[in-house]
This record gives C-alpha cells, sequence and structure tokens, in this order.
C-alpha cells in the first residue's frame, strides 16, 4: 500500500465516506499484486472523482459523466492493463446514464466503483438521480423535496447487463474484498459503494445504513441466479441488500475483437493497416 501512496492530501470533508473508499482500493490493489503501471484509473468529475488524485497508478481525470467511454479506449487500447473506472452516481447516472448503459451491453472487461451519497456534492448539495422521493435539498426545498423517482443502480445494472452486480457501503469491513472480486471478474463489474456526504446528506448517514443494510451470503443465497438476484435488487428503503447480488460469464468485447488475438493494439505498429484502397474507393 506504501507504494500506491502520492504526496498530495485528500481535500474531502472530514468524516466523508470517501476516505473509507480509498483505504479499500488501495488495500484491493495491493492484494490483487497488480503493479501500478498496470493499472490504469479513470474518472470523472466530482468529490468521488477527486480519488485519481491519491492513487499511484496511471490514472486519468475525464469530463463530468465521461468516465466509462475513455476506459473503454484505455481497455481497447491495450487490453491486457487493469483497468478501473470510478465516479459519483451523479457523475455516473447523471450526465453518465447513456454510457453506463452500453458499457455494460458490450460487457468490457472493466471494473466501474460507484460513490452513491445520493446527493451532488462538489456543487453544494442538489438532488442527484439516486435521492431519495422526498429528499430535502436547497434545490428541492419542503415541502415537496425531490419528486424524481430515484434510479436504483444495482438494478440498472442488472438490467443494462452487467456480468458482475455488488453493493457495499463505505464503513464495510469487506469493501476491499468485493473490490478484489469484481476487479478479478472477467466482464463488466459494477460496485454500488453507499456512501454518506456529512455536508449536504444528513438523512442517509453511516447510523441510517447501518440499521438496514443485510449482508447476502452464500450458500442461503445464489449470485448465479438471476431471478433471484432481480427480486433482491429492488429492496431498498427498511432492508437494503449488500454483497455480491449478480455474476455470470459471457464474453468480452474485447475477447471477441480479432484484432487483439495476437497483441494489444498498443504493441502494433502504426503502419499495419492501410485505408489506401479505401481512399481510392472514396475519390
Amino acid at each position: 500500500m506504501e507504494d500506491l501512496k502520492l504526496r498530495y492530501v485528500p481535500t474531502w470533508c472530514m468524516g466523508c465516506g470517501n476516505y473509507g473508499i480509498l483505504n479499500a482500493l488501495k488495500k484491493a490493489i495491493s492484494q490483487l499484486g497488480v503493479e501500478p503501471d498496470q493499472l490504469a484509473l479513470v474518472t470523472g468529475i466530482g468529490c468521488s472523482s477527486k480519488i485519481s488524485q491519491y492513487v499511484n497508478t496511471y490514472r486519468i481525470e475525464t469530463l463530468h459523466g465521461r468516465s466509462l467511454p475513455v476506459a473503454t479506449g484505455v481497455k481497447l487500447a491495450n487490453h491486457q492493463l487493469t483497468v478501473i473506472a470510478e465516479g459519483g452516481d451523479g457523475d455516473g447516472m447523471g450526465l453518465g446514464i447513456g454510457h453506463f448503459i452500453h458499457t455494460a451491453r458490450r460487457n468490457l472487461d472493466i471494473t466501474y466503483i460507484i460513490h452513491n451519497n445520493q446527493i451532488y456534492g462538489l456543487t453544494k448539495g442538489q438532488a442527484s438521480p439516486t435521492s431519495d422521493i422526498g429528499a430535502i435539498t436547497k434545490f428541492t426545498p419542503a415541502p415537496l423535496g425531490s419528486v424524481e423517482q430515484p434510479i436504483n443502480i444495482v438494478q440498472m445494472a442488472l438490467q443494462a447487463g452487467a456480468t458482475w452486480v455488488g453493493r457495499s457501503t463505505a464503513a464495510d469491513p469487506r469493501l476491499a474484498d468485493y473490490m478484489v472480486q469484481a476487479v478479478q471478474h472477467k466482464g463488466f463489474a459494477v460496485l454500488d459503494i453507499l456512501q454518506p456526504c456529512v455536508s449536504f446528506n444528513h438523512v442517509n448517514t453511516y447510523k441510517w445504513y447501518q440499521e438496514r443494510v443485510y449482508r447476502l451470503e452464500e450458500p442461503d443465497y445464489d449470485a448465479a441466479d438471476y431471478a433471484q438476484a432481480a427480486a433482491v435488487a429492488g429492496q431498498w428503503g427498511e432492508k437494503i441488500p449488500i454483497g455480491v447480488i449478480y455474476r455470470t460469464e459471457r464474453m468480452t468485447l474485447e475477447a471477441s475483437l480479432p484484432q487483439l488475438a495476437g497483441k494489444p493494439l498498443a504493441e502494433q505498429p502504426l503502419n499495419a493497416v492501410s485505408i489506401a484502397s479505401l481512399m481510392d474507393e472514396l475519390a
């Protein structure tokens, strides 16, 4: 874990769930044994996306909501790299929702970690796509609060075609273990992390989650059973499931491309492909 440290000091609020996620990520990378130069961390914009500034790997902080298309480009350019995309619920379920759906159905071998605090933190507390109905913010004031149906991330991931879907919390002692499982999975893995925002979300607190989450455990729960996964994924409110919700095997996009069968594109000569005949045809 020492190898993953940088000199930059995190600027998150004291008590922010991002600290727990950062520590778990470093622990997971260490346990995986992935060399820093063999891992690319791609983030969007937001409090959660600043995590790329604090981990000593290859890292790219992209535009708001655009972490997944950039991560796709990284994976296709060098499919031997371990690629982790990371961002918040606003970043991924707002501007990035279209990219999320298409990355899931394509099943690239990418891990997507979502810091889900049900609020826009960096821009000071607007309701996000995952905010509960009735959530009171400065932009969704009382008495109605938010009137929009919230997105259930694990439910969305299942429906879109992700082949590994899990949920944890920022305070879960097994968070690093779920990260390891997500990265080791060959396919698009989505890990929804319930993360308190101590500054702008005073409802979904550490205590609020602690009173509601329960862990899915095998053999009582079969994560390979899609119907069972769909049933528990819809649970929210008084009971919130955490753990590995679904996993299955399906050919990844990069494994289906003959161009990548020999070696990564990054290692292929630039003159390997000629478009002269195409240009002649269009002349």
